[in-house]
């Protein structure tokens, strides 16, 4: 029986962390961790599902349909978004899906879950012209975030569909960009805390957007990406002490990732003003946005010691992992020195090119 095999990366955010659902641009990686699903066509109505680094099984009718999906339940819900586009399952597949994504890390183990899942499905009952890397993240989000009344933006399923570095602008001008400095001397590291994601995500989403509405009240056409930083505390006297910080990292983060886009753009990459923008994102993160635990911190600081040129937390917070730009000189002390902080894992990240079918 003819095999199928569909493969999605992880990916890690550079620049622009909580800023995709405020409809913000993004800087992103996929990076070369992946989820790969093998499918052999059996006999059966189902699809048998065995997901042995979880130590789980699943049996999904070929023609489930449920009202009300649990959270979480990308393949159920990626099935019915699918359907809608005239992509109807007609037999049944044994199904095996492994990874090498560090699962609850922030590395977006689950986005690539849901992109390999569609692009299989899609290659197996179709429509194929739905396989382009653009459909296929427009999907992915449809599945992960729309379908399940999720917080989350477009960032992983974009990143991890188009592959590559990418600027994401994710608002009503949605468009994207393939950036084509490499960025060498990446370094990620997992700090076995498992990472927040829906409470978190949708405290920030829900403060971010009330603290600009609340400005918007007083300067009626406000919009984070026609603000000024000098004009900071301005803004700041419109609103109450608590939603502060998340104006405050809004528009810094903004600022932060616009920079870097300029700097990606140059015909050579600096990597010593990569690193100092990354510690300047990481600032709000940590500072503003509150999402860093003490262990993250650990790690932070000792790769800085290291000889870290930047270092960042990754995705939505609450634990899971970071981002560290190293030269060729320090990447080793960097990484002893992320061990002796207590990281669960340490791994060099190449870019990788996206998701992708092996025929």
């Amino acid at each position: 029986m003819k095999e199928i095999i569909s493969i999605a990366p992880g990916r890690t955010c550079l620049f622009g962390d909580h800023q995709d659902y405020l409809g913000l641009p993004i800087i992103a990686c996929a990076i070369d961790k992946h989820i790969t699903i093998k499918a052999v066509k059996n006999n059966k109505e189902n699809f048998v599902i065995d997901l042995p680094d979880i130590n789980q099984k699943r049996t999904i009718s070929i023609y489930q349909q449920q009202d009300e999906l649990e959270q979480g339940d990308f393949l159920q819900s990626s099935l019915q978004v699918l359907k809608r586009y005239n992509c109807t399952p007609s037999c049944g597949y044994d199904v095996l899906i492994t990874g090498t994504i560090p699962i609850n890390s922030g590395t977006s183990s689950s986005s690539a879950l849901t992109v390999a899942w569609i692009q299989f499905l899609l290659k197996a009952f179709g429509p194929e012209e739905l396989l382009s890397p653009e459909k296929l993240s427009q999907l992915a989000y449809e599945a992960e975030v729309l379908e399940l009344n999720a917080p989350g933006g477009k960032m992983d399923q974009y990143s991890i569909g188009l592959g590559n570095i990418i600027y994401l602008e994710t608002g009503e001008d949605f468009s994207y960009q393939v950036l084509k400095n490499p960025i060498p001397g990446l370094i990620m590291a997992d700090s076995g805390v498992p990472k927040e994601t829906t409470a978190l995500l949708h405290r920030l989403k829900t403060n971010s957007w009330k603290a600009i509405k609340e400005v918007q009240k007083h300067i009626p056409h406000f919009t984070i990406e026609t603000a000024n930083l000098a004009h900071l505390d301005e803004y700041l006297n419109y609103l109450s002490d608590d939603l502060k910080p998340y104006l405050e990292a809004a528009l810094g983060n903004y600022t932060v990732t616009k920079t870097a886009l300029l700097e990606f753009k140059k015909e050579r990459l600096n990597l010593n003003s990569i690193g100092q923008l990354m510690n300047k994102h990481h600032y709000y993160l940590k500072e503003l946005l509150k999402i860093t635990v003490p262990k993250i911190d650990k790690m932070i600081d000792a790769a800085l010691s290291a000889g870290a040129l930047g270092a960042k937390i990754v995705g939505s917070g609450g634990g899971g992992s970071i981002a560290v730009i190293s030269d060729e000189t320090n990447k080793n002390k960097i990484i002893a020195a992320l061990n002796n902080a207590g990281a669960k894992s340490v791994y060099f990240a190449n870019v990788d090119p996206g998701a992708r079918l092996i025929k």
